[in-house]
């Protein structure tokens, strides 16, 4: 979870474990939402101000055994303007009776603030289609008057993570609340909107052999008077908060014994005690946790130096809590056991935020969320990087994160099935833009506008604009933002627009000035976006000089006001190069003239200039050559040269990109000949990287595990002997075992190099394995060899004879599926597509014939088969199948009609960059020669 969701949100296929996740118990559970990605979708039950709650006195009384609860609340209510109705939230699972509502005027003259007379309830009557009941009131009762209300109620018990819900482990059951987002309603009537803050009194029942935790310490226990073996736990009244951070957990679980401290690390005073609750048998794991958690809060209490106003917060590890994030009640912290053994400070980090901004001061409506877990999520990652140097992170923060939304908000529609993956999108953007924030306006004055923000808003909620305003004020104050400028403004450009912005610079030499132009970044072709002239931000120009390298300073050059371009002058001399953006400052690319591209390729090819530019700053150099050549803006050439200083590059984070290059640029050569060509490019980048990382070691560096076995993958994909041989001595093994069918020894990443680059004999051994697969293994090894035996081979007689036993010849041990399968996995290389097209084409007729009656493999076909051709070539061979069929293709009409106008666009693409990406290989492999020979 944590830190590793985060980084792998941006997959499509990993973001639906952001839309449905959660782990079954020994019960039934629902699956649970990441509330995260539910707050836009929250119904705007919102309730009038005209009646607001002062305090709530709340009992609780939870029957597990039959997955109920009923409860009594007391809520303090003053009128704001004459009514004689009150509105409330109460969930439709609440039961209210009521005849058994009760209010009474409070005597404010009488120093004892007594009760005066009842006033007479009419009836109660909930709001159609809302969580929203209404008290109707006999008499209209005055401005300013206090009454207390009171309501008996009743609910049930959930085993799902919302409201009060269940739960089991081995060692028994357990109680437990997730409120948030609105769920405050399903525990007991209030007033269950973020604003309304007001201090909780609350007693709770519970089996005398259990525990219960709430969001304040014990004050009190008492025998239950009814129930046997009961007790009744009443806990300090809470600060004021809001319903959502209401919690408590009953169950078996155990506090870890604090251990005494020298007296120089005792907590001061005005600090909360840190507990950490779990199973005895954890202790020594706990011990690690809690030391983890307490260095966590040390960071950012000094960060804040705002101590909370709590005297303890309670952190709670339960194994297979239902929940996709950890519960963040104020004061008192649940935690999956699963994701806290892992001992990573970003989760923690993550959670203790939300303790200063999200409880104590809150965002006024969900639609704020989004802001606050941005802010927490930048937060916890500068407190990981404080911590541990960043070592958690594998050099994937922030460059995963801004790679993937650069990836997504460059293409023509973005987020255009996923609602969820665009919220965590934005969530992403939101915190890249507090970053750039924390760059630009200085580590110093970002520091101080936030503490202000807090102090400023204790107790109470806030909305973006309360942010800027004490950012800006703090800028100004400290000389890092002109007086004219206001962080609303600047932040506002990138929030309204859901895309991102390239910079280019282009140089005039002689007169050593730079036109600076801004334009929305588009990587996905045609870049027909309506409306992109009027997309403009306001961008910080944060510039460096090969005359003056300094990439501590990031301070803006000058700020872009929302202007589609703009001169500057004072450049260096004609033979020296700028970097703008260093570090990734801004969540953009930028580009530059041929001339600045090629005097950057020069001097990091030399020691001294790879030493001088930062490791990010390497990385988005790199990242940004290729992506802006891949989008048609920067000549391939140019960016291949870019990655000639690899030769002599070893960290692992400038290498991250590469990967993801060589594949999409691999994809993209829709030429036998050029992709041969790129393939040994691919061996002569890749073979010295690995030969120096050398054979694993026990207790290596993360890094290095992970960027090995990426660089053995691709090296295997293009045909490095070493990997080859011992992919086919491993397949031999599995060749001559006395039972092949029994287990597949042979790893993963040797399965496709055996495929593509091995013989018909052993192809063929793989099919069989397939068709005799076993039903007691795992049937996704199944799935892995197919897509491997269909993806992976260059000879086509592989893939037809694949085709024919799949389609033609109405094998049984090739399902629909199956056959969806081998379509998808052939459309990865042009070797697979090419051939399935002519597979279609020479059997047009048989395959027409089997495939009549079903449209979706029909429409599949055509679209596998037709739709990934990058060629004018392949334009001509799709156009003349089209006349040739004209009026047999069915439901696929509009399917090969849409293949036709994506590659007469690509096959621009294509026209214009694969001689210069052929030219550019030949001069290179001309100079150099390739290891893997």
């Amino acid at each position: 979870m944590g830190f590793n969701r985060k980084m792998q949100g941006f997959s499509v296929l990993i973001f639906l474990f952001l839309l449905f996740c959660g782990h079954e118990t020994s019960h039934v559970v629902k699956r649970s939402i990441d509330p995260s990605a539910s707050y836009p979708l929250i119904t705007d039950d919102r309730l009038p101000k005209d009646v607001i709650p002062q305090s709530y006195d709340i009992y609780l009384e939870p029957n597990v055994e039959e997955n109920i609860f009923s409860g009594h609340i007391k809520m303090n209510l003053t009128w704001k303007s004459d009514s004689k109705k009150i509105s409330i939230h109460a969930h439709f699972n609440l039961d209210i009776n009521d005849r058994k509502i009760v209010l009474r005027k409070i005597n404010k003259n009488n120093s004892d603030s007594q009760l005066s007379d009842n006033v007479s309830v009419v009836r109660g009557s909930r709001f159609p289609k809302k969580t929203i009941y209404i008290i109707y009131l006999k008499e209209v009762i005055k401005q300013g008057t206090e009454c207390l209300l009171e309501i008996p109620f009743e609910g049930s018990i959930w085993e799902s993570g919302e409201g009060l819900f269940k739960g089991s482990y081995s060692n028994g059951t357990y109680l437990a609340t997730y409120l948030r987002p609105n769920n405050a309603r399903r525990l007991f009537p209030c007033y269950d909107e973020p604003g309304f803050k007001v201090p909780f009194t609350v007693s709770i029942t519970r089996p005398s052999h259990l525990v219960t935790i709430f969001n304040t310490p014990l004050a009190r226990t008492t025998n239950h008077s009814i129930l046997k073996d009961h007790v009744i736990d009443f806990f300090e009244t809470t600060p004021p908060m809001s319903s959502f951070t209401f919690g408590f957990v009953t169950s078996n679980l155990v506090k870890l014994q604090n251990e005494v401290k020298p007296e120089a690390e005792l907590k001061t005073q005005s600090e909360p005690v840190i507990n950490l609750w779990g199973f005895e048998d954890n202790v020594n794991q706990l011990k690690e946790v809690r030391e983890k958690v307490l260095l966590a809060h040390k960071a950012i209490q000094s960060y804040f130096e705002i101590p909370l106003p709590l005297s303890k917060i309670d952190v709670v590890v339960i194994p297979e809590l239902p929940v996709v994030r950890p519960v963040d009640n104020w004061g008192l912290l649940l935690f999956k056991e699963s994701d806290l053994m892992q001992n990573r400070y970003y989760d923690i980090a993550q959670e203790l935020i939300y303790q200063w901004i999200g409880s104590w001061v809150t965002p006024e409506w969900w639609t704020d969320a989004h802001l606050n877990k941005a802010l927490a999520s930048f937060l916890a990652s500068e407190i990981v990087i404080k911590l541990d140097g960043g070592i958690e992170f594998n050099g994937k923060y922030p460059m995963t994160t801004l790679y993937s939304i650069y990836y997504e908000f460059s293409k023509r529609y973005p987020h255009s099935r996923i609602t969820a993956m665009k919220q965590e999108t934005i969530s992403y953007k939101m915190e890249l833009v507090i970053r750039m924030l924390n760059f630009t306006l200085g580590k110093d004055s970002f520091q101080k506008g936030l503490r202000a923000f807090i102090e400023n808003l204790q107790f109470k909620t806030f909305v973006g604009n309360d942010l800027w305003s004490a950012l800006t004020t703090q800028a100004v104050k400290d000389g890092t933002l002109k007086s004219q400028y206001n962080v609303a403004d600047i932040v506002g450009t990138w929030f309204a627009i859901h895309r991102l912005p390239v910079v280019t610079a282009r140089r005039d030499y002689e007169k050593n000035t730079a036109t600076i132009q801004q334009k929305l970044y588009l990587r996905e072709r045609p870049h027909d976006v309506p409306e992109q002239d009027k997309m403009v931000w306001w961008i910080p120009i944060v510039l460096n000089r090969q005359d003056a390298l300094n990439f501590s300073n990031c301070s803006p050059y000058v700020w872009m006001e929302k202007a589609q371009q703009m001169t500057i002058n004072n450049m260096p001399p004609n033979d020296q190069f700028i970097i703008i953006n260093q570090e990734e400052i801004g969540p953009f690319p930028v580009n530059y003239d041929e001339r600045n591209w090629q005097m950057l390729s020069n001097f990091l090819q030399t020691e001294t200039g790879r030493a001088l530019v930062p490791t990010y700053t390497r990385s988005k150099l790199l990242h940004d050559a290729w992506n802006l050549a891949y989008a048609g803006d920067l000549g391939f050439a140019t960016a291949l040269n870019m990655t000639l200083f690899m030769k002599f590059e070893r960290n692992h984070i400038v290498w991250n990109p590469v990967f993801t290059f060589i594949d999409q640029i691999g994809r993209h050569i829709d030429m036998p000949e050029v992709h041969k060509k790129f393939e040994e490019y691919v061996l002569i980048l890749l073979t010295p990287l690995y030969e120096d990382l050398g054979a694993e070691i026990e207790n290596e560096d993360n890094w290095k595990t992970d960027l090995r076995s990426l660089t053995k993958r691709f090296l295997c994909g293009a045909g490095y002997r070493p990997c080859v041989e011992e992919a086919q001595n491993a397949y031999s093994v599995w060749q001559h075992s006395s039972d092949p069918n029994l287990e597949n020894p042979v790893p993963n990443h040797y399965i496709c190099p055996i495929f593509k680059w091995g013989t018909m004999e052993e192809w063929q051994f793989g099919i069989q394995r397939v068709i005799e697969f076993p039903k007691s293994r795992k049937q996704s090894e199944r799935t892995y060899l197919l897509k491997t035996l269909a993806g992976c081979p260059t000879q086509p007689e592989k893939v037809l004879r694949l085709l024919e036993l799949s389609i033609l010849e109405d094998n049984s041990n090739f399902t629909e599926n199956d056959q969806f399968l081998i379509f998808s996995s052939l459309t990865g290389t042009s070797n697979g597509y090419y051939t399935l097209f002519k597979f279609l084409s020479d059997n047009w007729t048989t395959i027409r014939e089997k495939l009549k009656d079903n449209t979706n493999l029909w429409d599949h076909l055509i679209g596998s088969a037709t739709g990934f051709f990058l060629t004018q070539k392949g334009y001509d061979m799709v156009q003349q199948l089209y006349e040739q069929h004209s009026g047999e293709f069915g439901s696929a009409q509009h399917i090969i009609e849409k293949s036709l106008r994506n590659i007469k666009e690509e096959a621009l693409w294509s026209e214009a960059n694969l001689p210069v990406i052929e030219t550019w290989l030949n001069n290179f492999l001309s100079k150099n020669s390739s290891k893997s020979s």
